[in-house]
C-alpha cells in the first residue's frame, strides 16, 4: 500500500511553479490505508409553498402534490445511491483517489484514452475556442492526415465537459476558492514519489465525477419510468432494485467511465419515459413531441451505435448537421429504416386494396420493410460510396454465416463482441428477472391476442371505439410497445454479448409490471397484491444481495510499470513530432500521455482507419520483415510499439492475430511469425531502441523516409 502525504491546497489550477513551492506537510492522522469515502451533506431544496405553487399550476390536488413529492423525494434518493455505488466501485478498483496524472490517463485503456485525450486538449488549450479548433483540425491521431475529430468520434460529451471544466475552475479561481487536494505519493519498492491531486479542479477527477452523476441522475429516471409505467411507487422501487441486483449485467461504466453509452444510454432512459406518456396519452402535447426529438438526439451525439437502437425520428437529419456531414448516419440501416416506414405508410391504402385485412396485410408490411430497409441501405452506401459502416455489415453477416475476414475477426475474436454467454440466463434466473419477465410478456401477449382476434371477429372496424375503451387501448399499446422493445433488444443482445447492456436494463423496467393493476388485478385487493410484490423483492434478494456484496468485495489498486516506463521513454528520448504506430490500445495511451502523432487507433468505424490498422497490424502477420516494413513506410511511422503479447495471445481457436493473418494471407500459412522473429532480433530491418517485460520500441530506419 502506498504512503500519501498531503502537499498542497492551492487554488485550481495549481501549476508545477506552485507545487515546487509548497511545502510537503503531512496531515493530522494521514496513514497509510485509504481514507473512507466522505460522508455527502444532504441539500433539500423543496419547500412546501413552492410545491404546492408547482401542482396549482399542474391542476394537481394537495394529495397528488404530496404523492408526486414523495416519489421525487424517492427518484432522488435511488439516484444518490447510484451516483454513491458507481464512485466506490471505480476508487475500489483503481485506488484512483491515489494514483499520479500520469496513472489516472493510463487507467483509461483503448479508445477511453482516445476519448479523454480531446478532453484533455480543450481544457489545457489557451481558450476554450482554440481548443475546439484543435480538436476540429486534428493533426495527431490519424497522422498525416488532419482530421474533424468532432465529425469523426462522437466527442460532444468531452467537448461540454470541457468547458464546463474550465468555467468552474475559472469562477473558483476567481473567488480564491480552493478546487482541489494534491499529496505526494511514496510508491516504495524504489519507485520515485509520485503527485497525485483529488477535487472537482482535478481534471480525470472532474471528468469521472460528471459522468457518475449523470448516471446517478439516470438512476432517478428509472425510478420515475418504473413507478409511471405500472402506476405504482412500487413499481419505481422494483425497477431499481432489480437493477441493482443485476448491476453487473446492466452496466460497465463504474469500470469504463469515458466509453459512449455512458453518456449516451441516460438519454435513451429518457425518450423511452417520454415515448411512453406519448403512448399512454390521446392528444400529446408539442413539448412533449420536441421533448423525445431532443432526448433522440442527445442520444445519438455521444454515441455512433446510438443509430442501431433508434427506429423512428427526425433527429437524424439534426445529428447528420452536427456531426458535420457524417456519411456513415445518412447510410445506416437506420436511416433507410425510418425511409421505409415512412414510404409504407404513405402506401398502406395501396396494401389495403390489395391483400386481405388483418394479419395477412401486417406480414405483408413487415416484409416490405425489412426488404426495402436492405436495399435502400446498399443503394445509398454504392451511391455514396460509404463503407464506413461496411465491418457492421460483416459482423452480422458472419453471425449467420461461416463468412470471415480480417476486420470480422477482428470483432468477433473479443468477447463483448461474441454471442450472448450461457452465464447470463443463469444468472437472470437467480435474481427471478428472467422469470418475471417471462410471465409479464406471458400476459401482454395473452391479452394482445385476445384484442387481435376480436378486432378481426369485428371485421376491423374501430370507428365506434368509445374513448373509454380508447384509453384502454392506449394504455395497452404501451405494453406492447415495451414487450417488442423487449423482443428486439433481446435479437440484439443474444448476436452481440456487449448489447445485454440494453436488455437488462429494460427487463429490470419490464419487472415493474408486476405492481401493475392492469397486469395483475387478478391476484386480488391491494394487501394482498404488495404482499406477493414483496415477496418476490425477498427472493430477488437472496441472490442480489449476493451479487452486491461480490462488486463491493473487488478491492484493487491500479498499477502499470511497463507502460509507464514506456511513456516516460518516449517524452523524454523523442522528438514531438516522432510518429508512432503499434496496438490500437496502446497507440491511444500513446497519443493521450505523450501527445506524440499516431497512425492508428481504438475507433475502428471508418474504412481508411480500418485499412492502416491492417498495415500496421501485419508485424503480427507471417508476411517477411521487408513487406512489413515498407507498410510502415508508406504510413511514414518512425517507431513501431511492438507487443509480444499481441503476438501469441489467443483468447479461442483461430484468434491470435497471426491465425486472423491467415485468412487475409493464405500463401504464408505455417510460416513463423514476424513478431516473434522481432522479439528475438529486430535486425536487419529494425533497430530495438527500448525494451522492457512487455514493449519493445523498433526504430523505422532513417534512410526509408524517402520512400514515403
Amino acid at each position: 500500500m502506498v504512503a500519501k502525504n498531503r502537499k498542497q491546497t492551492g487554488k485550481s489550477p495549481a501549476t508545477q511553479t506552485d507545487r515546487d513551492k509548497s511545502p510537503l506537510v503531512s496531515p493530522p492522522g494521514k496513514s497509510n490505508v485509504r481514507r473512507p469515502g466522505r460522508e455527502s451533506k444532504a441539500f433539500n431544496s423543496s419547500h412546501s409553498n413552492g410545491l404546492s405553487g408547482i401542482g396549482h399550476k399542474l391542476g394537481l390536488t394537495p394529495s397528488a402534490v404530496a404523492k408526486l413529492g414523495i416519489t421525487l423525494l424517492l427518484a432522488a434518493l435511488t439516484g444518490y445511491l447510484h451516483w454513491h455505488h458507481l464512485s466506490q466501485l471505480f476508487e475500489n478498483d483503481r485506488h484512483f483517489s491515489h494514483l499520479s496524472n500520469l496513472e489516472k490517463e493510463m487507467a483509461f485503456r483503448t479508445e477511453m484514452g482516445l476519448y479523454y485525450s480531446y478532453y484533455k486538449t480543450i481544457i489545457e488549450a489557451p481558450s476554450f475556442l482554440a481548443g475546439l479548433h484543435m480538436v476540429m483540425n486534428d493533426r495527431l491521431t490519424e497522422y498525416p492526415l488532419v482530421i474533424n475529430t468532432l465529425k469523426r468520434f462522437n466527442l460532444y460529451p468531452e467537448v461540454v465537459l470541457a468547458s464546463w471544466y474550465r468555467i468552474y475552475t475559472g469562477v473558483m479561481g476567481y473567488f480564491g476558492i480552493p478546487t482541489k487536494m494534491c499529496w505526494s505519493i511514496n510508491r516504495g519498492e524504489g519507485l520515485t514519489p509520485v503527485d497525485s491531486c483529488e477535487g472537482m479542479g482535478d481534471p480525470a477527477y472532474f471528468y469521472v465525477s460528471c459522468v457518475f452523476l449523470l448516471n446517478g441522475a439516470m438512476m432517478s429516471l428509472f425510478f420515475i419510468y418504473g413507478a409511471y409505467l405500472s402506476g405504482s411507487r412500487l413499481g419505481g422501487v422494483v425497477t431499481t432494485m432489480c437493477f441493482f441486483f443485476n448491476h453487473g449485467e446492466s452496466t460497465r461504466v463504474m469500470w469504463t467511465p469515458p466509453l459512449r453509452e455512458s453518456f449516451a444510454y441516460p438519454f435513451l432512459v429518457l425518450q423511452m419515459l417520454l415515448l411512453t406518456y406519448i403512448l399512454r396519452t390521446r392528444n400529446p402535447s408539442r413539448t412533449a413531441m420536441v421533448a423525445l426529438g431532443v432526448s433522440n438526439l442527445c442520444f445519438m451525439l455521444p454515441w455512433q451505435f446510438a443509430q442501431f437502437v433508434l427506429l423512428t425520428q427526425i433527429t437524424l437529419g439534426v445529428c447528420f448537421i452536427l456531426m458535420f456531414g457524417n456519411s456513415m448516419l445518412l447510410t445506416s440501416f437506420y436511416a433507410s429504416s425510418l425511409v421505409s416506414i415512412w414510404v409504407i405508410i404513405a402506401l398502406r391504402h395501396r396494401f389495403a386494396q390489395v391483400f386481405r385485412p388483418g394479419i395477412v396485410i401486417w406480414v405483408m408490411q413487415g416484409l416490405a420493410w425489412v426488404g426495402s430497409t436492405v436495399l435502400l441501405k446498399f443503394m445509398l452506401s454504392t451511391i455514396l460510396c460509404a463503407s464506413d459502416d461496411a465491418h457492421i455489415s460483416g459482423l452480422i453477416k458472419s453471425k449467420f454465416t461461416s463468412y470471415k475476414d480480417f476486420h470480422t475477426l477482428m470483432y468477433t475474436c473479443a468477447a463483448e463482441f461474441d454471442f450472448i454467454e450461457l452465464e447470463t440466463p443463469l444468472r437472470y434466473l437467480k435474481t427471478l428477472l428472467l422469470p418475471i419477465n417471462m410471465l409479464v410478456v406471458a400476459l401482454i401477449a395473452g391479452r394482445t391476442v385476445q384484442d387481435i382476434v376480436r378486432f378481426l371477429r369485428d371485421g376491423g372496424k374501430t370507428a365506434d371505439v368509445d374513448e373509454a375503451a380508447g384509453s384502454e387501448s392506449s394504455g395497452k399499446g404501451e405494453l406492447v410497445y415495451h414487450s417488442l422493445q423487449l423482443v428486439a433488444f433481446t435479437v440484439l443482445a443474444v448476436l452481440i454479448m456487449r448489447l445485454k447492456l440494453f436488455l437488462t436494463p429494460h427487463m429490470c423496467i419490464m419487472a415493474s409490471l408486476v405492481c401493475s393493476k392492469q397486469l395483475f388485478g387478478w391476484i386480488g385487493e391491494k394487501s394482498k397484491h404488495q404482499i406477493v410484490v414483496f415477496a418476490l423483492m425477498a427472493i430477488m434478494a437472496i441472490q442480489g444481495v449476493a451479487n452486491l456484496q461480490a462488486q463491493w468485495g473487488i478491492i484493487g489498486e491500479f498499477s502499470n510499470l511497463p507502460q509507464e516506463e514506456l511513456l516516460d521513454w518516449i517524452q523524454e528520448n523523442t522528438l514531438p513530432d516522432s510518429v508512432f504506430a503499434g496496438a490500437m490500445p496502446t497507440m491511444a495511451s500513446v497519443k493521450l500521455s505523450t501527445g506524440r502523432p499516431i497512425v492508428n487507433h481504438p475507433h475502428y468505424e471508418d474504412t481508411g482507419l480500418r485499412e492502416r490498422t491492417k498495415l500496421v497490424y501485419s508485424m503480427y502477420s507471417r508476411m517477411s520483415g521487408e513487406t512489413v516494413k515498407r507498410n510502415l513506410m508508406k504510413l511514414g511511422v518512425d517507431f513501431f510499439v511492438l507487443e509480444d503479447s499481441w503476438c501469441t495471445r489467443r483468447t479461442r481457436p483461430g484468434c491470435s492475430m497471426p491465425e486472423i493473418w491467415d485468412i487475409e494471407d493464405p500463401q504464408n500459412v505455417g510460416k513463423v511469425p514476424l513478431c516473434t522473429h522481432m522479439s528475438r532480433n529486430s535486425r536487419p530491418h529494425f533497430t530495438t531502441v527500448f525494451s522492457n517485460d512487455i514493449y519493445k520500441v523498433l526504430k523505422v530506419p532513417k534512410a526509408t523516409k524517402d520512400l514515403r
